[in-house]
């Protein structure tokens, strides 16, 4: 949210998060479109509307809030910072960071799912959230960063864990995978921590930087659905509760080849990891990840892998319980095994 001050004009930018389910989108019942089972198409524009409250017709029409600068007549705001939303959307928000609607001048805001997740299945085997896709990744690669910690003074490397945005839309953005955000991480690191003699060692050490370095890129993948067996390709279909996927594609849609499935699988397998591997059916196309964006713009090494889910993209996704704690363990592993082990590798290959 951007804020105005009225005292001086400042701007300024607030994170905001209402915890309460503030607006509904309500689906159409069945006896109204008999045929939705026949296969249901969504008009974006016209049925996905979210709902922020109900009444008379006359209130729901009202005047916007007027926006800092300008006054609202005939329910426009004047001035060059007019800002046309409903004034009790703007009141909740203004509620929620300590202001005044009239402050508020812009923001940037996404309707999500408030119900909280929960532990599910019988066996209490089951994760019942939204947003697994790709949540789950951030909050795992974090555990396992500060998990790994320990043997950081040991390891003459650097580790480091991004979180991009706008995966599900392309990545081309500045803060998405296809923005420099990567780039510029290596080269300020890598120069800072050389002691390089000019400009072009420095180029250098991030050339060399760059071909030193091994990415995992962690997304989720698709689980063997029971009611759905035939959407996967019969000898590979993962499952829950044996470890992190490897995905393979020979289209390049995931970035992983021999060698690099084969350093992160042996890191687990150092432990006593399990892991699985995925190959989509050859007549089914799949989806990509941020995986091969990153390695075509910087070079680096990259596998591609996940733990298994059911219902990407709902409401409510599922995911097992152990495959959280088998990557959490599994990518500590590959921070700490994976010096010695690529070391081995190199000087086993043949000229």
């Amino acid at each position: 949210v951007v804020r105005k001050s009225p005292a001086d004009g400042s701007l300024t930018t607030k994170l905001v998060r209402i915890d309460r389910p503030i607006m509904r989108i309500p689906s159409l019942a069945i006896h109204l479109q008999r045929g939705v089972n026949d296969g249901l198409k969504v008009n974006f524009q016209q049925h996905m509307s979210p709902v922020l409250a109900t009444s008379i017709k006359n209130e729901l029409n009202s005047s916007p809030a007027p926006a800092a600068g300008g006054d609202a007549k005939d329910g426009k705001s004047s001035g060059p910072n007019a800002f046309q939303q409903h004034p009790l959307l703007l009141t909740l928000l203004a509620q929620e960071l300590g202001t005044e609607a009239s402050q508020i001048i812009d923001f940037e805001l996404q309707v999500c799912d408030t119900q909280p997740s929960a532990i599910g299945g019988a066996m209490e085997e089951l994760v019942f959230s939204g947003r697994l896709d790709n949540l789950a990744h951030c909050f795992i690669s974090l555990r396992a960063l500060t998990d790994s910690l320990g043997s950081l003074q040991e390891d003459d490397g650097v580790r480091a864990i991004a979180f991009f945005d706008h995966e599900e839309c392309g990545s081309s953005s500045a803060p998405g995978a296809g923005g420099t955000l990567m780039m510029d991480t290596v080269k300020r690191v890598s120069v800072a921590a050389a002691d390089n003699g000019g400009e072009e060692n420095g180029k250098e050490v991030v050339e060399i930087a760059l071909q030193n370095s091994f990415m995992v890129s962690a997304d989720m993948a698709h689980a063997l659905h029971p009611n759905y067996t035939d959407k996967h390709e019969p000898q590979h279909g993962p499952a829950f509760h044996k470890g992190v996927v490897i995905k393979h594609n020979a289209n390049q849609r995931y970035a992983t080849n021999s060698v690099t499935a084969t350093l992160f699988r042996e890191c687990g397998a150092k432990r006593g990891i399990p892991s699985q591997e995925f190959v989509v059916r050859s007549d089914m196309a799949c989806g990509s990840t941020i995986g091969p964006i990153v390695a075509s713009g910087t070079g680096m090494r990259t596998v591609d892998v996940g733990i298994p889910q059911w219902s990407m993209h709902s409401v409510r996704e599922c995911c097992g319980t152990v495959d959280v704690d088998y990557a959490v363990r599994h990518f500590v592993a590959f921070w700490e095994e994976m010096p010695a082990l690529e070391k081995t590798l190199m000087a086993t290959v043949d000229p």
